[in-house]
């Protein structure tokens, strides 16, 4: 750590400013990112089990999926926990990331803004995804005061919408292009981010686009683990 005496505006006397070392970013970001990851994960398994909408024996029935929907809703709550702790983490991993990438490339690359871009996209679809879960956990402590139709596609949504999880594909191409175009990374993160970030990236391309929900969440646990235990290495080195 470095010093540099530059006198005040009153003219007191020299004033201390401190420099940080470039190659000693605080690793909190990454952090914060594994958290988000394990959300993620968690908060897309919960939605699995939120299935009243697509069991086949009632799938033509709209009282029967209200009805089996109230008996989903704890599992309804913990997806919308682990989806909005996800959606409000991915903000401040994606600060995080987007720093780290900008002291890899050169000033003017695009790549760590797309990166933090395609991370709060994600973050927004969280936070849409788990939009109706109030209205609906509370509406189906009784059906009877509940459209069935309405809790029908709120079943559908709650299904999906959380499922768009293409954002952070885009994120994990930007990262690759950093770790192995510029060295910005270890470039174990960059072919991690370039193969999840790839598959990812074209579930959402696709049809079969909520696909996205399963490789997303793995690749934002798997990539800051990488960025704060190799941080961790370089502080020590």
């Amino acid at each position: 750590m470095s010093t540099l005496d530059i006198p005040d505006s009153h003219g007191l006397g020299p004033r201390i400013h401190e420099h940080t070392d470039p190659n000693r970013s605080p690793r909190t970001w990454a952090l914060v990112g594994m958290a988000a990851g394990l959300a993620g994960i968690v908060g897309i398994q919960a939605s699995m089990t939120v299935d009243a909408v697509y069991v086949q024996d009632g799938v033509a029935d709209a009282a029967s999926i209200t009805a089996r929907l109230a008996e989903q809703r704890t599992n309804m709550l913990v997806e919308h926990t682990a989806l909005i702790l996800s959606s409000l983490l991915l903000l401040v991993f994606a600060a995080g990331l987007r720093r780290h990438l900008s002291r890899g490339v050169s000033p003017d690359s695009l790549v760590p803004w797309v990166a933090a871009g395609g991370v709060m996209l994600t973050s927004v679809a969280c936070l849409l995804g788990s939009g109706f879960t109030t209205e609906i956990v509370f509406g189906l402590g009784d059906t009877d005061l509940i459209v069935p139709e309405f809790a029908v596609m709120v079943g559908h949504w709650m299904g999906t919408i959380p499922w768009l999880w293409v954002g952070v594909g885009v994120s994990g191409i930007a990262v690759a292009v950093a770790s192995l175009k510029h060295h910005a990374t270890p470039r174990w993160i960059g072919w991690t981010s370039a193969v999840l970030g790839g598959i990812t990236t074209l579930f959402g391309i696709s049809p079969l686009q909520y696909m996205a929900g399963f490789t997303g969440p793995v690749w934002v646990l798997v990539v800051s683990i990488g960025f704060f235990f190799g941080a961790r290495r370089t502080e020590q080195a």
